[in-house]
């Protein structure tokens, strides 16, 4: 055998002798290290039971008097969508003090009313998602551009500002 093949073969023996020495010292009875403690889960903030029908600032604020909703401002084609599922029951202008306007159903409690829209895209006994377009923003019967989203409860109107941000979830 040549020196060099010997001094090649002898070292990867060295290698693995001492690998094989490595495995055997380590005593297999030892239980694993616990995993790491689970960290609590963070709080997080409820789901809003309502999305936001459109962008735009609020521009008027619930008071329960005057103003039965929040008015929201926009551009003229604004969309504005579905604030939750629901079953549309009402499309049309007959209240002049809304304009036109589009009403939701969402269950035995909650009804949605989008009013002073421009084109109306749903037709009463639609089916509606939360988010699904169902009109666009304009000034049927008011002195601009937005949108008055009331949320009625119970047949009464409410703020709608806590049912958005998740303040209130019933």
């Amino acid at each position: 055998m040549h020196l060099q093949t010997f001094v090649l073969r002898a070292g990867a023996m060295a290698l693995l002798a001492a690998g094989l020495a490595a495995c055997s010292t380590v005593d297999l009875n030892t239980p694993w290290p616990a995993p790491p403690a689970a960290k609590p889960p963070v709080q997080q903030r409820p789901a809003a039971l309502f999305i936001r029908p459109a962008n735009g600032p609020t521009i008027a604020r619930f008071d329960g008097d005057r103003v039965k909703g929040i008015d929201i401002a926009g551009n003229l084609g604004d969309p504005v969508v579905a604030s939750a599922d629901g079953r549309v029951v009402y499309v049309g202008g007959e209240l002049p003090a809304y304009g036109n306007m589009v009403i939701v159903k969402h269950n035995e409690t909650f009804l949605t009313a989008y009013a002073h829209v421009q084109t109306i895209l749903v037709k009463e006994n639609a089916v509606v998602r939360q988010g699904d377009k169902i009109a666009e923003m304009g000034r049927s019967n008011a002195d601009r551009v937005k949108l008055r989203f009331e949320i009625r409860k119970n047949g009464n109107p409410v703020d709608p500002e806590p049912y958005l941000s998740g303040r209130l979830m019933q």
